[in-house]
């Protein structure tokens, strides 16, 4: 289930670049690589060993936004007698990171690569992340390639992964693989990643699973001020999320079979959080009938919509909880991602976060039949917390952004009036609370003479708009 927001910024206004400068320093954000780990990479990178197996035979292609040099994933979709071969190829950090090297004790430091406002902080030294380990065309890599055999449906039917040498054959943006499907000239491997992703929809929905259709949310600068809009997924972003879920899955019940490994956990949503969005739908004239459930509901939104596209983001409140389980001998309590409707692990993406590599040489040590290296079974009890703390890091840093933008779009707009809806009360002040602008899809503090109507439609005033404090909130006068 994607859950992450991305934010590019498009402005060149000199309070945008002091903001997003201020936020880096209170967060005490990553900067340069340390001359030693640049220097560890660059050895690293001119002495990598490939492995054995070679199915550079196999014509792999990759899709990511465009410009991405950070290239984790190639997918080749063939069919078969029964159904279909997914082979899928991660990049292989672990060619390239020696346990305890400066590489490995700096991405632990970081934990993830952070993204926001139109710049990429980075995991990896470039040299591995956008270089000699990125699946970049027309180049043999090492490679995590995971072969998973689905029935006619889209079912799983068997999982495996080993180490072998790839090479990508093409590279495609979203939208130019899009325009490939829509024109009807997209090669074979686009055209089953359709109808896969589209099969794997399927599954999803039997299962009770959900996938949030996130946006891109950008800000504008023109000559009348800041605009904040969403840009809506693809349908081919979508069915590749599919594929990177159908691995993580896969993954993950090789780990709980073998009682070793690291998975990514999300508890059953908090009944107050589903009544919080059913006001928040309210708010953005959303229908959400009583009968429906969250996961239908979720599927009903169209991206195509602005406020269905603010919804989807506000949709991620019910990912709070969100966490990783590491274990070896005995499963944890917590095995389940509830909005996937199943176990679930990270392993797709190990150029961009920490714990994908761990995972990753866990399965392949499952699918050899060999004892799991020793640094990553040393590794296991310390990663959760350290995976957590740089999520938290990552949240905080999307929040600041947001925020941010937020008070960007609504500056010279004090005074004015909207419409909106309660959304949440403070249980020891009632007229303290949070309000839902459908015009702007802001969700923002706001304070009242009078106690606020929960999940009810109100006039407020924005009372601050400021960029520097990136503070924005509203006031309700006294009722009549």
């Amino acid at each position: 289930m994607p859950s992450n927001l991305v934010v590019r910024v498009r402005a060149s206004s000199p309070a945008i670049r002091e903001g997003l400068a201020a936020i880096a320093a209170e967060l005490d954000l990553p900067g340069e690589f340390p001359a030693e780990v640049t220097a560890a990479a660059e050895q690293a990178a001119a002495a990598v060993v490939l492995p054995d197996l070679d199915r550079t035979d196999l014509p792999f292609l990759t899709i990511d936004p465009p410009g991405s040099m950070d290239l984790d994933q190639a997918v080749h979709i063939e069919r078969a007698s029964d159904g279909f071969t997914v082979h899928y190829a991660i990049a292989d950090v672990a060619a390239f990171v020696r346990p305890d090297d400066p590489v490995d004790v700096e991405a632990n430091r970081r934990g993830e690569t952070l993204y926001g406002a139109g710049t990429r902080i980075p995991l990896h030294p470039p040299v591995l992340s956008e270089g000699a380990a990125s699946l970049l065309p027309d180049q043999v890599r090492p490679a995590l390639l995971w072969t998973i055999r689905l029935d006619a449906e889209g079912a799983t039917t068997d999982v495996r992964v080993e180490r072998a040498r790839v090479r990508s054959t093409a590279r495609w943006s979203y939208a130019e693989a899009q325009a490939a499907l829509d024109a009807g000239t997209a090669g074979e491997v686009l055209a089953l990643l359709r109808e896969v992703g589209r099969l794997r929809e399927q599954q999803e929905i039997a299962r009770g699973g959900v996938s949030l259709p996130l946006p891109e949310q950008e800000i504008d600068e023109t000559d009348d001020g800041f605009h904040l809009v969403f840009r809506e997924q693809l349908p081919v972003e979508l069915w590749n999320a599919q594929i990177s879920l159908l691995t993580g899955m896969g993954a993950a019940s090789l780990m709980v079979e073998a009682k070793v490994g690291l998975l990514r956990t999300v508890p059953p949503p908090d009944p107050r959080d589903v009544a919080h969005l059913r006001r928040v739908a309210k708010g953005l004239r959303i229908s959400w009938p009583q009968d429906r459930d969250y996961p239908d509901f979720v599927r009903s939104l169209d991206p195509a919509v602005s406020q269905h596209q603010a919804m989807a983001v506000a949709c991620t409140r019910l990912l709070r909880g969100s966490g990783y389980a590491a274990f070896d001998g005995e499963l944890p309590e917590q095995t389940r991602h509830s909005a996937i409707a199943g176990e679930y692990a990270h392993v797709t993406a190990p150029l961009r976060r920490l714990g994908d590599r761990y995972a990753g040489e866990v399965c392949l040590a499952i699918c050899a039949g060999t004892p799991v290296p020793d640094w990553v079974t040393a590794a296991l009890p310390g990663l959760p917390k350290t995976l957590q703390d740089s999520a938290r890091r990552a949240g905080a840093y999307e929040r600041a952004v947001l925020d941010l933008l937020e008070a960007a779009v609504l500056t010279g707009r004090v005074g004015e009036e909207f419409d909106g809806v309660v959304t949440s009360v403070r249980e020891n002040d009632p007229t303290a609370g949070v309000v839902v602008l459908a015009d702007v899809g802001v969700e923002a503090p706001v304070t009242s003479a009078d106690p606020l109507p929960l999940g009810e439609d109100v006039r407020v005033t924005l009372a601050t708009a400021d960029l520097a404090s990136r503070k924005v909130a509203f006031t309700r006068g006294r009722e009549a």
